[in-house]
């Protein structure tokens, strides 16, 4: 008999030698309602590496813009982060799409030992799934095991059913202490796209985004200035200006209490921090860890600061870059997860270096996100192993 299955939500599993499964968060929302809060038109041109006018002309696909639920509506559980439900009720009973044909990601760490592979497959081949691709690493410095499986329904009696993880957690997970999370394949991280003054990056990803070559959804912009808001009008982005006064009600707590509201109300998986040129307290990077992207204008560890091309201008560099990292509360040293470097010359002036870093800084800040939307990225410990 055919299942009618709910929509398979995000959960985390960390499961330790006790066999005790620890909460798990589906979003920001629920990880938030368990952590209180304590006291404590824009220009187009130099900004941007398209104008506002290209991008409408070359932008075909509309961006989902969702609003947030309202006071007193009815939300869907089981399919937070996926914006425009009809209900709860329906969207349980509903099966996936039969393009997705059951897909789903799988990526899993635990201690490495042998049979691990094995076992994964064969639990999966049990259940009647094909697996489409499949990458793994062992890492002999941590001695840990990691792995990323794209699977899908092989027959008609194969399902995604929603005993899945705990029938994998029952089986694999407790036993090898694994950490694992399922993800439908269509499923895309809702993201929040914070700014300050210089634009080209976000100008980029939401280029991405609207071409249908970035799979995440944007639905809201936020910087500390409204250079911007007229480029989030364009794609039909809620835009929020969250300004720092260094007089008045409007201080760097109220504005990370602001961004914390603005996660939970937009259900946000992922924030993304596009030339955002505020540093964020400890809390609100603990709140969030492994969930914010940031990208620095520079190689690292080199050239730290807010000017780093006039810096290597000063120094002759031959080499510029651009680093794309999680963020933790320690400055700029959070796991990396994409690199990039040009080689440039002596002729190079300070605003030769900062266009060619801008471009460097675009390409390496997309990839992260795409490499992070496609769950291809495992942090392990201060590093990350990226099934690229």
């Amino acid at each position: 008999m055919a299942l009618r299955l709910p929509r398979l939500g995000r959960q985390l599993f960390h499961l330790k030698a006790s066999s005790a499964v620890a909460p798990s968060y589906r979003s920001f929302s629920s990880l938030l309602s368990s952590n209180k809060a304590d006291s404590g038109p824009a220009p187009s041109g130099a900004r941007t590496l398209r104008s506002l006018a290209e991008l409408e002309s070359m932008s075909s696909t509309p961006q989902n813009t969702a609003p947030p639920a309202r006071p007193g509506q009815v939300e869907d559980a089981g399919s937070a982060g996926q914006g425009g439900a009809a209900s709860s009720s329906a969207a349980a009973a509903a099966p996936f799409p039969s393009s997705s044909r059951n897909s789903f990601i799988l990526t899993l760490s635990c201690p490495d030992r042998q049979g691990i592979v094995h076992r994964v497959t064969g639990f999966l081949a049990q259940r009647g799934f094909n697996i489409r691709d499949s990458a793994q690493f062992g890492d002999p410095t941590t001695n840990r095991f990691f792995m990323r499986v794209h699977a899908e329904a092989n027959t008609a009696n194969a399902a995604l059913s929603n005993t899945l993880q705990a029938d994998f957690t029952a089986e694999l997970g407790a036993e090898m202490e694994m950490s694992f999370e399922i993800h439908r394949d269509e499923e895309k991280p809702r993201t929040m796209i914070m700014v300050s003054k210089i634009g080209h990056c976000l100008n980029d990803l939401l280029f991405r985004v609207s071409s249908g070559t970035l799979p995440i959804e944007v639905p809201l912009i936020v910087s500390n200035h409204d250079e911007y808001e007229a480029l989030a009008k364009a794609h039909g982005i809620p835009f929020f200006h969250l300004p720092i006064e260094k007089t008045g009600s409007k201080t760097k707590a109220w504005q990370e209490e602001e961004i914390l509201r603005l996660c939970k109300e937009y259900k946000i998986d992922l924030v993304v921090l596009a030339r955002y040129m505020q540093i964020l307290s400890p809390k609100l990077c603990s709140l969030m860890s492994g969930r914010i992207i940031n990208i620095h204008h520079s190689f690292l560890p080199s050239f730290k600061g807010a000017k780093p091309y006039h810096q290597a201008y000063e120094r002759g560099i031959k080499l510029i870059g651009a680093t794309a990292h999680y963020v933790t509360a320690d400055l700029d040293e959070g796991p990396i997860i994409e690199q990039a470097v040009d080689r440039v010359n002596h002729a190079y002036a300070p605003a030769d270096l900062t266009r060619a870093g801008a471009d460097i800084e675009a390409r390496v800040l997309a990839r992260a996100v795409r490499w992070h939307a496609e769950r291809r990225v495992l942090l392990n410990g201060a590093k990350t192993v990226v099934f690229s």
